[in-house]
């Protein structure tokens, strides 16, 4: 066999290599060591006629390095290319999708949306950003109030705070239509607190509110009342405790009686047998003056209550930083 038959078979085998391995294989059959193809070529100069050794001899050894060059440059590429896929095998059963499914605050707003709707309520939504009148002056909150302090509400700009409750909404709700109104505003509020298990910077609230000609605190206890039954179960207790809000007059505190212990005492409701859920109240006289109502012949009750509250109360979560974490090994439980 001479050199150019042997370069052209080479150069074939080569173009066939696809893997390191079969590369390999063609560096061995035409570069080994006397076994190589060349190599024999090269062997078998000293017997050939004076006048073709030196041509034959040049000829194999050009090749050699052509052969090692050309191998050299195709190894290299081999090992840029990324490898190969596995061949998929149809019969197997398919990748197990993860579904998501609604957050636990989420779930939480909707249950009280939807116990309240039953009872006649528009659920209602607004700003986040906020100027002062409907935060603060619209509910009879002073400009010397505590609460106005830039310790306890953001503000953005002179006169305009990110919402320190959803109250505002039932400000704006009033400007907008005549009584008689039955409203319910959930959403995100804000407040520069320390963030720690019970505490955050954003947080969701639920706020209610219902004006009418002849609505009485009778009203505001009777609907509470179904409400704690139909969230906390149908053996729920309620009791009023009195408080003061700026926009509520008469103002109470709510409890539910412990759904643990059945009112017995543990360490959810502190031994007490009770435990705090909301904030509720008459409308203040001051707040139908400020949306142009005319207090002498409407009245109406409004209440309040946390989200994160009521959600950690009923699933017993005692940390409020779990809601924001992301962790789908606690929020694949609810």
């Amino acid at each position: 066999m001479d050199v150019e038959q042997i370069r052209r078979q080479a150069l074939e085998d080569l173009s066939k290599a696809s893997t390191t391995t079969e590369l390999d294989q063609v560096r061995t059959k035409y570069l080994g060591r006397k076994k190589g193809l060349l190599d024999q070529v090269i062997a078998s100069v000293p017997g050939l006629p004076p006048e073709q050794r030196r041509a034959v001899g040049k000829s194999a050894n050009d090749l050699k390095n052509e052969l090692t060059r050309l191998l050299d440059e195709a190894k290299d590429k081999l090992s840029q290319k990324p490898p190969a896929a596995p061949r998929s095998d149809p019969t197997l059963p398919g990748p197990r999708l993860r579904l998501g499914h609604v957050h636990p605050l989420t779930q939480t707003t909707r249950q009280v949306e939807e116990i309240f709707s039953r009872m006649g309520f528009e659920v209602v939504l607004g700003p986040e950003t906020e100027t002062e009148f409907y935060n603060f002056e619209a509910l009879n909150i002073p400009a010397d109030h505590p609460s106005r302090d830039s310790f306890d509400t953001f503000y953005l700009s002179p006169g305009v705070v990110l919402r320190s409750h959803t109250s505002p909404v039932q400000v704006r709700v009033m400007e907008s239509r005549r009584p008689p109104l039955r409203v319910l505003a959930p959403g995100r509020v804000y407040r520069p607190d320390t963030e720690d298990a019970r505490h955050a910077s954003m947080f969701h609230q639920v706020e209610g509110l219902m004006v009418d000609e002849r609505t009485s605190f009778a009203d505001l206890k009777a609907m509470l009342f179904i409400f704690a039954r139909e969230f906390f179960g149908s053996e729920t207790k309620i009791r009023f405790r009195p408080s003061f809000f700026p926009f509520t007059e008469p103002s109470a505190e709510v409890d539910v009686s412990c759904f643990r212990c059945k009112g017995k005492g543990c360490s959810l409701c502190s031994g007490s047998g009770w435990i705090e859920v909301l904030g509720s109240g008459m409308v203040d006289p001051a707040v139908f003056e400020a949306v142009g109502y005319d207090p002498e012949r409407y009245t109406g009750f409004a209440f309040g209550m946390g989200v994160e509250r009521l959600c950690m109360l009923k699933y017993g979560i005692d940390d409020i930083r779990v809601f924001t974490q992301n962790d789908c090994r606690v929020l694949s439980q609810f």
